[in-house]
């Protein structure tokens, strides 16, 4: 017998687990760019997901309660086997009533709030101290929420959109859910040598509670930043799948069609700087995580 499955996306799997109040999500080895997905995995990938999720949902319980039910395989309902080798990668989570936004914290200046600062010097409508260098650290945190497009790319929305959205007390908890959450995260990071310029979180209602639901500070949500390489007026290397980026820029693709078969040493330096972020941030060896 299998779990019914639910839902696919460029990344994870998502299964019923059991009467409606459970959900098994396997993160895969996938990788996309450019809202394309490669036909070539990247290995470990996955198992960095959910280990570094596993590893924040720990450190910020202190914060709000997260969906993590447990990742320990032996503990996962006895039909997850038919999905194969799992181990590592899966996580039985609580279903959750989730925020129609993406709960976005940038502390630092870059990406699209970089490009909307350098056009209007506003970052989502707020203005912002004149002079500003892309990436530069903001005077503190800021909360940028946007939608979950369907199709398309997400939008960036002001506050007062998010709380029309939700409703205005509800925006008020997730902002600062989520800037407590960032404030942590950074810290933690930053004393290991990697800055979190910005991170998404997905929040969702579990008996009427606020919750932090999904991955968690990783390497696909977050712009991670080694911190030697970090200054202001420039973009430093990050922590995720800029290699892929890179050299998907080099070859002349479209980025319409079928993306070239990506090369060996794309995938393994890519699969390194997932494995150096959690590594780094957490203290500890992937391969002491499950599925090793």
């Amino acid at each position: 017998m299998s779990l019914p499955h639910l839902y696919s996306g460029k990344v994870r799997d998502i299964y019923d687990a059991g009467d409606g109040l459970l959900l098994l999500m396997v993160a895969s080895d996938r990788i996309s760019a450019f809202d394309v997905v490669f036909a070539e995995p990247v290995p470990g990938k996955g198992r960095v997901l959910t280990a570094m999720t596993a590893f924040w949902t720990g450190e910020l319980s202190g914060i709000a309660p997260t969906h993590l039910v447990t990742a320990d395989p032996d503990e996962l309902p006895p039909e997850a086997k038919s999905l194969g080798d799992i181990a590592g990668r899966a996580m039985l989570v609580r279903r959750a009533e989730m925020l129609p936004i993406e709960c976005i914290v940038r502390g630092y200046l870059a990406g699209s709030a970089w490009k909307e600062y350098r056009q209007h010097g506003t970052m989502h409508d707020m203005e912002l101290p004149a002079g500003l260098e892309e990436s530069e650290r903001l005077p503190q945190p800021v909360f940028t929420p946007s939608t979950k497009a369907t199709v398309g790319h997400d939008e960036n929305i002001s506050f007062s959109q998010a709380a029309d959205l939700v409703g205005r007390e509800l925006a008020e908890q997730a902002q600062q859910i989520c800037i407590d959450a960032y404030l942590r995260g950074a810290e933690r990071a930053l004393a290991n040598g990697i800055v979190v310029a910005d991170t998404k979180f997905e929040l969702g209602l579990i008996d009427g509670r606020l919750t932090i639901c999904d991955e968690i500070l990783t390497p696909d949500s977050s712009r991670f930043w080694p911190k030697e390489a970090w200054s202001p007026g420039g973009a430093p290397p990050s922590f995720d799948k800029q290699p892929v980026r890179d050299w998907a820029e080099s070859t002349g693709w479209d980025k319409a069609s079928a993306p070239p078969a990506m090369p060996p040493e794309v995938i393994a330096a890519t699969s390194a700087r997932y494995r150096e972020a959690y590594e780094r941030i957490s203290g500890l060896s992937l391969d002491d995580w499950f599925g090793a």
